[in-house]
């Protein structure tokens, strides 16, 4: 059935993912519950993330979840030893937080750019060893904008499965992202590589509540949209996240209320890997 609200003609389709599985159990918590339990269809995993061992265990319970990996390369640590990616990390092992910077070094720098291959395939190996289908990948802050980063996540991550990439395209998003996403969607599909039509979430980074949600669904149009968000059941995660309302969030993911929109609104639920 044809969506009449769809103005493009296409069927409306909802990807609903949590960001940052495996960070902390908090996050894994909320994540096995919004699915069980509410919304959520897709989770970005952490391999390098401190609780990724229990996401990783609990994921192996939720048959039908998407599993995507969630490709670290700031705020957070490497798979590979701090000694192996030197030029990557700061004297306490962990990546760069200047993304400015590392983005710099990453275009012009060989050596940098050699450390930089060897932790994806790193993190693309780790993700291989869960057994999980490889759904989505996604990059944390969205580092995959960067045009290196995407293009070493195309080559390599044709070895491991992949199939698709978020794409992070929001209509009312930073204006200064637009060359690079139409960058990103034309390489993406020139290399045959699935993704959303657009995105939510993005200019409301870790403010989704339940009026939000119930306001995004509204506004849907026809095609891939996905909604994505940083659930978890406690409120402070960590220094760079310590503005974001978790436990809001994780709220949004159980109302009834959103629920009831996507269901009035006859939106099909899908992971990355039914596009």
């Amino acid at each position: 059935m044809i969506n009449e609200k769809s103005s493009s003609g296409l069927r409306r389709r909802l990807i609903v993912t949590a960001d940052d599985y495996g960070l902390d159990q908090s996050v894994n918590e909320a994540v096995e519950k919004a699915w069980r339990q509410g919304i959520l269809t897709a989770a970005g995993l952490m391999v390098s993330g401190p609780a990724a061992a229990d996401a990783i265990e609990r994921a192996r319970h939720m048959d039908g979840l998407g599993v995507g990996l969630h490709l670290v390369l700031t705020d957070g640590s490497p798979v590979l030893p701090a000694t192996e990616v030197a030029l990557l990390t700061d004297s306490q092992g962990h990546f760069l937080d200047n993304m400015a910077l590392a983005g710099v070094r990453f275009f012009f720098d060989p050596r940098v750019r050699r450390q930089l291959v060897k932790e994806i395939r790193a993190q693309f190996e780790a993700f291989r060893r869960t057994g999980f289908l490889l759904d989505h990948v996604s990059a944390h802050k969205h580092f995959h904008l960067h045009p290196t980063v995407l293009g070493l996540i195309i080559d390599i991550g044709r070895e491991y499965g992949l199939k698709s990439v978020r794409l992070p395209l929001e209509a009312n998003g930073p204006r200064a992202l637009i060359p690079w996403l139409k960058l990103m969607r034309r390489r993406l599909d020139k290399a045959g590589i699935r993704h959303n039509d657009r995105i939510f979430g993005l200019t409301d980074t870790g403010r989704m509540d339940e009026s939000k949600m119930v306001a995004y669904v509204d506004q849907l149009d026809g095609g891939v949209t996905e909604i994505y968000c940083h659930p978890a059941s406690r409120r402070e995660i960590t220094a760079a996240m310590s503005d974001y309302q978790h436990i809001e969030e994780y709220s949004a993911l159980l109302s009834q209320r959103v629920a009831a929109a996507i269901k009035n609104e006859d939106i099909e639920m899908i992971t990355f890997r039914d596009i």
